[in-house]
This record gives structure tokens, C-alpha cells and sequence, in this order.
């Protein structure tokens, strides 16, 4: 079942918050993500922060579907309550439209909408750093954060500015289609697969990319790439294009993890895709995934999962079977 994923602009609507993540979630339809893409405003035409106009847009629906996907994309200006009628019209359309069943997110000044329209109230949420005070004063009992690029609340998402935006997208690609394609979008667009630190343990593929050093960046996506390769340090600082003991050196720095460990939780993950596949003995998943032996594989696991390979998979199977 495919979700309807609705981006609401509101003039000036700032064109890389937009344009980013719109972007990115239409590569993953284009990958076979179950999207079905909407982009709607309180006018048919609208200016953008650039100068440009964005034509052919459908009003604000009077219903969503039922489980929807509303991102509220952020403006170049946030006039005051009651300034501006396009701003006055998204705020009335939140507080009313969005069912429960709906998740709402938001994209830099979008969170003040969000605020404005009561659906920020006693959320952890966040915003561009120099929004901060502004949506602590829309929203006193929201509990900002300050320190993130997006912040998961649940059914209520927000990012930081204009490239985070992205991040959020490669985040709500990974919720809904896998973080395989997630990280296929991310390489396709040339980013980094940057996470905020509270939400580093939920993707072993995304997870240790908070961070903003190149080389570093360089040799993870050597890694993932290919997880299964038995990498050593000296290949991976010829990718990274420094030297070996630099490399191990600012990995520890930056990832917060050794280059070793790494490479295993990613090989773990794929092992964890692969037991989903009961024709596959454990010699040839470890095998597929990069590990020495099936005892060497037992031994990885073990670290970082509580629950047998087979019996874990049994799980995740019986679980897919229920939904």
C-alpha cells in the first residue's frame, strides 16, 4: 500500500528545502518506493526565495488519505499571525486537515507552522539554528532541541535548515522503503548519510555518519559499498586518500567507532537480510556477508544481537507475516 506523501509550500518558499528532499523521495519512487508524491499550497502559483515562481500547484486537499505523509516545507520570510493570508490559510489547514493517522514533518522555518498551528505542543522538535528563540516563544512547551539535524517524535518529524531537509528524506525513505535504498539515494545525490547522535543505532548502514569529515565519509562509503570485501586499512585510505594511520585515527575521532567494528555491524546487517532467506544455510550467509566462517560469523553476532541468527530471522518473518 503506497502512502500519499503531501508537501505543503507556503510563499516564499525557500527553493533547496523544497527542492532537496521533493527530490530525493522522487528517485525513490522511481527505485520502487511505495510514494505516491502530492505538492500542494495555499495558492496555485507562488513565489520562491530566489525570485522565481512555482506554477500548477494543487490547493490544499480538504482530506488526506488515510496513514499520509505531510512535510511542511520551510520560507524565506515568517510574517506574524494574521500578516499574511497564504501563512494564515497552511496554519488553519494543520490545526484541521491532518487526521491521527497522520505523520507530519517539517523542513527549517516549517516547524513554526507546525507551532502556530498547535501541533508542536510539548514535542521535541527542532529547527534552523537561528529560529531557535523564535520557535520557543510559538511554542513555550515544546521542548526544543538545539544540537540535532531532525528530531523523530514520533508522528511529528522536524528538521533543522536547508539541507537537513535531505537528511529527513533519506530518514523517512529509510521508515517506509529500507535503508538499502535510503543509501542508494544518498550516493545518487552525492551526499553523506548524516544522522543526528540520538538516532545513530537505528540504521547499522546510516548509523556513525553524524559527522562532517570527508575522508572519513570517503572510507565509510567504500565500506557499504561493498561490506562482504575484506577491506584493510591500507585500501581504505587509498579511498579516502590519506594514509593508513591517519585514517584509522580520524575514524576514531569522528565515527566515535574503529574501522573493524564498522565493517562488522555492516556485515551483520547484511547477514540479518540474508537469514530472511531460509534456503540459505548459515555457511553461505556467512559466506555472502563477508565473514571467514560460520563460527566467526556466530561469534560477530553475538556482540551485537541477543537472539540466535535462525531464530532471529523466524522473528522477523513471523512478523512480516502479521502485517
Amino acid at each position: 500500500m503506497k502512502t500519499s506523501v503531501w508537501f505543503v509550500l507556503t510563499p516564499p518558499v525557500l527553493l533547496l528545502d523544497y527542492a532537496g528532499p521533493a527530490e530525493a523521495l522522487r528517485m525513490a519512487v522511481d527505485s520502487g518506493a511505495p510514494f505516491d508524491l502530492h505538492h500542494c499550497a495555499p495558492l496555485s502559483r507562488l513565489t520562491t526565495s530566489i525570485g522565481t515562481a512555482l506554477d500548477g500547484l494543487a490547493p490544499l486537499p480538504d482530506t488526506l488519505p488515510p496513514n499520509s505523509l505531510v512535510i511542511v516545507v520551510g520560507t524565506h520570510e515568517t510574517p506574524e499571525p494574521g500578516a499574511s493570508k497564504a501563512f494564515d490559510a497552511v496554519t488553519d489547514w494543520l490545526k484541521t486537515v491532518p487526521a491521527a493517522d497522520a505523520r507530519i514533518a517539517s523542513i527549517c522555518s516549517g516547524a513554526l507552522l507546525l507551532a502556530r498551528a498547535g501541533r508542536l505542543t510539548g514535542r521535541r522538535c527542532t529547527t534552523h539554528f537561528s529560529l531557535l528563540d523564535l520557535l520557543k516563544h510559538e511554542e513555550p512547551t515544546a521542548r526544543v532541541q538545539d544540537d540535532c539535524l531532525f528530531v523523530d517524535d514520533g508522528d511529528v518529524l522536524t528538521s533543522a535548515g536547508i539541507t537537513a531537509g535531505v537528511d529527513l528524506a533519506l530518514y523517512l525513505i529509510e521508515h517506509y522503503a529500507g535503508a538499502e535504498l535510503a543509501a542508494d539515494i544518498a550516493r545518487r545525490q552525492v551526499v553523506y548519510q548524516r544522522r543526528a547522535g540520538e538516532y545513530s543505532q537505528l540504521s547499522p548502514w546510516l548509523a556513525h555518519r553524524n559527522h562532517m569529515h570527508p575522508a572519513v565519509h570517503r572510507a565509510q562509503d567504500a565500506i557499504s559499498q561493498d561490506p562482504a570485501r575484506a577491506w584493510n586499512v591500507t585500501d581504505l585510505a587509498q579511498a579516502a586518500h590519506v594514509s593508513a594511520r591517519h585514517l584509522s585515527r580520524l575514524f576514531a575521532e569522528h565515527a566515535g567507532i574503529t574501522i573493524l567494528a564498522y565493517q562488522q555491524r555492516l556485515r551483520v546487517a547484511r547477514a540479518q537480510q540474508l537469514l530472511e532467506r531460509p534456503e540459505l544455510t548459515i555457511e553461505r550467509v556467512a559466506e555472502q556477508a563477508g565473514f571467514a566462517s560460520a563460527r566467526d560469523f556466530r561469534r560477530v553476532w553475538r556482540r551485537y544481537c541477543d537472539t540466535p541468527p535462525r531464530e532471529a530471522a523466524a522473528r522477523t518473518r513471523q512478523t512480516g507475516s502479521r502485517e
